[in-house]
């Protein structure tokens, strides 16, 4: 594998772009589009589609069906979502690629975290710089460069810019689980760390809350027909803890208890909220039987006379280094030794939209997007020269799929051997 004239000529135009690049996800970050900052998530997609228009393709605005949620006082709500942005170019080409992104960040419209600033050091600060506007500026970039490229025929793609990442993709997974079977590669734009390290292998992610109703009683008056629905969910918390340890890989974060009373009356509701994290299948299947059994265990909850239910799921399945994503990972290695990018990976615990492809059958690399760090917290940045590196990495990824060097069938049969 080498860097030919043509695409010498592709990654040079990436290069003269490079304040372009960096500028415009700088604009992007000053748009809050928090991912229930409906009105947010609306102007960041109205500046998206105009850039996904200017590609020789078709683009979608897709509606998302709405997420259940569990409220602290114990209602069902269905939460809305934006809407997800998707672009088709050449979708009969023999080799597809699924590029997706996600343009919603962990920041409300009321954080104080808003611009992008310059530190000491050169790196930019900002909300999304990382996390991942940079990315999604990044990649249209290479899509940009690449569409110079005298074999572009070769390669069709499917891009996905989703409004709901950050809290669990529940309205977009069915649209990455059809693009996942339609494609033979797919690109992710989550921040590499900030050395340039990928995420290899991932965990499984499940969130889950256990609604508990008891019946309210006046403290003093009448305390022992009341059934205290906060010393359940007490009860069923430390249950759920106790399972750390008890599996290898399977871990499970009790985050909150919500729900409760005023000091003179039983509580008669109360919410726990915990999120899993699995290795595998087997430690998924292992985990929520044992999560049903505190549920519904006596004398654990019947001694108080609760009813007891439990909502939410898996929501990432497990991202295991199979042959398929080895064999990508050393393809892009290859790829990064051409342009001077050293390409390491490492297990990760956290999780993504490519844990969702590659259940759906794509091999996958999921952080092609700039090398940063601190994401999720105020002090989240990016470094500007990781920019241009980034989106050339992904132009010759494309490059070498459209010439064969990279054998995009191939790898999909790895992965679903057929």
């Amino acid at each position: 594998m080498r860097i030919l004239p043509e695409d010498q000529t592709v990654l040079d135009a990436i290069a003269d772009r490079d304040a372009a690049i960096v500028d415009r996800a700088v604009a992007w970050c000053a748009i809050n589009s928090g991912s229930r900052n409906l009105d947010g998530l609306k102007a960041m997609a109205a500046v998206l589609e105009p850039v996904l228009e200017a590609f020789p393709g078709v683009v979608e605005s897709l509606p998302l069906e709405g997420a259940r949620a569990v409220a602290d006082n114990g209602d069902i709500r269905i939460d809305p979502h934006g809407d997800a942005l998707q672009l088709t170019v050449r979708p009969d080409a023999p080799v597809q690629v699924i590029l997706t992104g996600h343009y919603d960040t962990v920041f409300p419209r009321s954080h104080s975290f808003q611009t992008v600033v310059t530190r000491a050091d050169g790196a930019l600060n900002g909300p999304g710089i990382a996390d991942m506007k940079g990315g999604i500026s990044a990649f249209l970039a290479a899509l940009e460069a690449f569409e110079a490229h005298p074999r572009k025929d070769q390669v069709g793609y499917r891009v996905l810019l989703s409004p709901d990442e950050e809290i669990g993709s529940q309205g977009s997974a069915p649209l990455l689980a059809e693009l996942g079977k339609l494609g033979h590669v797919g690109l992710t734009y989550e921040p590499a760390l900030s050395d340039g390290t990928l995420a290899g292998e991932r965990k499984g992610s499940g969130n889950f809350h256990v609604l508990v109703k008891g019946k309210a009683a006046h403290a003093g008056r009448d305390f022992a027909s009341g059934r205290n629905a906060v010393v359940g969910a007490a009860d069923i918390a430390r249950a759920l803890h106790a399972l750390n340890g008890q599996y290898e890989g399977v871990t499970v974060n009790v985050a909150a208890i919500a729900g409760g009373s005023p000091l003179n009356v039983v509580p008669d509701n109360a919410v726990v909220r915990f999120n899993v994290r699995v290795p595998s299948r087997a430690g998924a299947d292992w985990v929520k039987n044992q999560i049903e059994k505190i549920v519904v265990a006596e004398p654990l909850t019947g001694q108080h006379g609760l009813e007891v239910s439990l909502h939410g799921g898996f929501t990432r399945p497990p991202k295991p280094m199979d042959a398929s994503q080895q064999a990508l990972f050393a393809a892009v290695k290859e790829v990064g030794d051409l342009l001077g990018q050293p390409i390491r990976w490492q297990p990760s615990g956290g999780v993504c939209e490519g844990n969702n492809l590659h259940a759906a059958g794509l091999p996958n690399i999921d952080t092609l997007g700039v090398r940063g760090g601190d994401i999720h917290s105020d002090n989240e940045y990016a470094w500007p020269e990781s920019f241009v590196e980034r989106a050339q990495l992904s132009a010759l990824i494309l490059m070498k799929l459209a010439s064969g060097e990279i054998d995009g069938p191939a790898l999909k049969q790895l992965r679903t051997g057929a």
